[in-house]
C-alpha cells in the first residue's frame, strides 16, 4: 500500500466524469488499498479515485467498523431530502450546505466483482452522495451554499466524527 496525494480544488482532474470499472485487475486492488490508507491518513470518511488522479468509478466511505468499496455505483433511489454541512479533502479549509436526500440505495460491485446493494441514511447518505458526485466530477462547492472557512469548532466536531465512523 502506498500513500497517494491528494488533487485539490482547480485540478482539472476534479471536474471530469469517470470511467466504469470493466474488470478486476491487480492495479484496480492496489488502487482500492492506496486509497484507504490514504483517507485514513487525512482522517476522512471517504475518497473517490479522481481525489487521487485516477478517472474511474470507485469510491471508499469509512462507516463503524467497515469499508465500503464501491466500484461502479449508482444510486437507485431516493428518499427525503436533509441540509448537509459538508467538507472535503480536496477543498481544504472550507465547509458548506448541501441539500442531499435523506435515504439513498446504491447498487454498486465489490473488489470480488459481485454485486451488492445497500441502504444508507442521514450522515452517510450525505457521504455516499458526495462521493458519487466526485465520480461525476462534481465537487460539494458546485452545490453549497453557504461556503465558508473551517473554523476550529467545525475541525474539533468532524475529528470527533471521524473516529465515531471508525470505532
Amino acid at each position: 500500500m502506498a500513500l497517494r496525494q491528494i488533487r485539490l480544488k482547480g485540478d482539472a482532474m476534479l471536474q471530469k466524469k469517470t470511467k466504469p470499472v470493466t474488470e478486476i485487475t491487480p492495479n484496480i486492488i492496489q488502487l482500492l488499498d492506496d486509497m484507504k490508507q490514504t483517507m485514513d491518513e487525512k482522517e476522512g470518511v471517504g475518497i473517490a479515485a479522481p481525489q487521487v488522479g485516477i478517472l474511474r468509478r470507485i469510491a471508499i466511505i469509512a462507516h463503524e467498523d467497515e469499508y465500503y468499496e464501491l466500484i461502479n455505483p449508482e444510486i437507485i433511489e431516493e428518499n427525503g431530502s436533509q441540509n448537509c454541512n459538508e467538507a472535503c479533502l480536496s477543498v481544504e479549509g472550507l465547509c458548506g450546505d448541501v441539500q442531499r436526500p435523506f435515504e439513498i440505495t446504491v447498487k454498486y460491485l465489490t473488489r470480488e466483482w459481485q454485486e451488492e446493494t445497500v441502504t444508507v441514511d442521514d450522515f452517510m447518505a450525505a457521504v455516499f452522495c458526495h462521493e458519487i458526485d466526485h465520480l461525476d466530477g462534481v465537487l460539494f462547492t458546485d452545490k453549497a451554499v453557504n461556503v465558508r472557512p473551517l473554523d476550529e469548532d467545525e475541525r474539533r466536531k468532524r475529528r470527533r466524527r471521524r473516529r465515531k465512523v471508525r470505532r
